[in-house]
C-alpha cells in the first residue's frame, strides 16, 4: 500500500443544488489563491436522505517543494 503524505485537507461540502452548481468555480478558486499547495489526493463523496443531496469534496494537499 503507498503512503501519501500530506500537511493538510480542505473540505468543500453543500446540499444546496445552486452551490453544487458553482462548486468546481469554487475550488478552482480556492486552488488559485493556494497555488503554493500541491493537490496529492482527493475524495468525492455525495449521500442523500429523503429531502437533501450533499456532495462533498476533500482535498489532502502539501506545500509544494
Amino acid at each position: 500500500m503507498a503512503v501519501i503524505n500530506f500537511t493538510g485537507v480542505k473540505v468543500f461540502s453543500t446540499t444546496l443544488a445552486r452551490d453544487r452548481e458553482n462548486m468546481g468555480e469554487n475550488i478552482t478558486k480556492w486552488l488559485k489563491e493556494n497555488s503554493s499547495l500541491e493537490v496529492v489526493d482527493k475524495i468525492v463523496t455525495q449521500s442523500s436522505d429523503k429531502e437533501f443531496h450533499c456532495l462533498t469534496i476533500t482535498l489532502f494537499y502539501r506545500h509544494k517543494t
